[in-house]
């Protein structure tokens, strides 16, 4: 049990920024899991806006999809890679743990069925868990390297990139699509036009690919902490316990709901994060419980940004075709072709 004598001794830990690693790589890390998220969330904008503009229904949706300002993105972008900086190695594991759990929880109920809007929510609920994944995953790989800076600084000059080249492409879909895809002029857009559909397929190969290796490295990252197994049996006990009992709830409380909304969304992160909160009250230290309250910050950060989405993910049978599909207008019958020559 944690007590009110320890205070002490955890002040001048978080004061030196001990956090597993210094400083600059805690930041480089940061950037690098947030340009991550960054790509998951510009490819599904540009999946949701193929979908809007290839029905003539979702003309407001799609409206309200290419509003969203590049300024705003990289405001975004700049206060995700902060919390993804400061949120403790431990803390972010837990949380790599907890989604992945609840992930193959809902994907083995969705296995009976198609659920394909169920899917997409989950990708889009994934943000701040795969930017947690992939902090866990450079801090477990890049632990112990000779030259750990200089690897990061190549990492997220590769994010950088391809962060820069799924913005350039949402930013193109949202201006040209609708003009280049119906004169056939862009190769982009005729792609996309042909095959968007098997965009999410896509994504989530990806994202598994990325949790897969994000919670072998929570495991490992967890149990370096631990000096004997006995001392490890008394943290994952209670730990696989309190992630049982939410996923329990979480998958009672998805069957009660009627309506998916932000709303209902928050409600699900505040108990997420109270019953990780309450557990670490038990087994955890000081700064765990500070990692949690940011941790839940940059869950609700991520869920603001992805607002819109969640909006479109209420449609019924959203999209409502496949994307490679336009619907084409009749074009009604001329005199000339209405009569047969004689």
């Amino acid at each position: 049990m944690l007590s009110l004598l320890s205070l002490p001794s955890w002040i001048p830990s978080l004061l030196s920024l001990e956090w597993g690693s210094s400083l600059v790589d805690s930041l480089l890390q940061g950037l690098v899991a947030a340009f991550g998220v960054s790509v998951l969330s510009s490819l599904l904008k540009v999946y949701f806006f193929v979908g809007c503009a290839n029905d003539p229904q979702r003309r407001h949706e799609k409206e309200r999809l290419g509003a969203q300002w590049a300024s705003l993105q990289m405001v975004h972008l700049v206060g995700l890679a902060l919390l993804l900086t400061v949120v403790p190695a431990r803390v972010a594991a837990l949380v790599v743990l907890e989604f992945s759990l609840r992930a193959v929880s809902t994907l083995l109920a969705l296995s009976k069925g198609p659920g394909d809007t169920e899917r997409l929510q989950l990708y889009l609920l994934s943000q701040y868990s795969l930017g947690c994944g992939l902090s866990c995953g450079l801090s477990f790989l890049q632990e112990g390297a000779p030259h750990r800076t200089l690897n990061l600084l190549l990492s997220l000059g590769l994010a950088a990139l391809l962060g820069s080249g799924a913005q350039r492409l949402r930013h193109h879909v949202c201006c040209f699509y609708e003009l280049h895809s119906s004169q056939n002029y862009c190769g982009v857009c005729l792609g996309l036009l042909a095959g968007a559909h098997g965009l999410p397929r896509l994504l989530g190969r990806a994202l598994a690919v990325a949790f897969v290796v994000g919670d072998l490295a929570a495991v490992a990252l967890i149990n370096r902490d631990f000096l004997s197994t006995s001392e490890a049996m008394r943290f994952w006990t209670p730990l696989t316990i309190c992630y049982t009992l939410l996923v329990i709830y979480m998958q009672e409380e998805q069957r009660q709901q009627q309506h998916f909304s932000l709303q209902s969304q928050v409600q699900t992160v505040l108990v997420r994060m109270g019953g990780l909160f309450v557990l670490l009250l038990t087994v955890g230290r000081w700064l765990d419980l500070l990692g949690i309250l940011i941790s839940l910050l940059g869950e609700l950060w991520c869920l603001v940004g992805v607002r819109t989405l969640l909006d479109l993910c209420q449609i019924q049978g959203f999209p409502s075709r496949r994307p490679g599909t336009r619907a084409v207008p009749r074009q009604p019958l001329s005199s000339s072709q209405g009569t047969a020559p004689s």
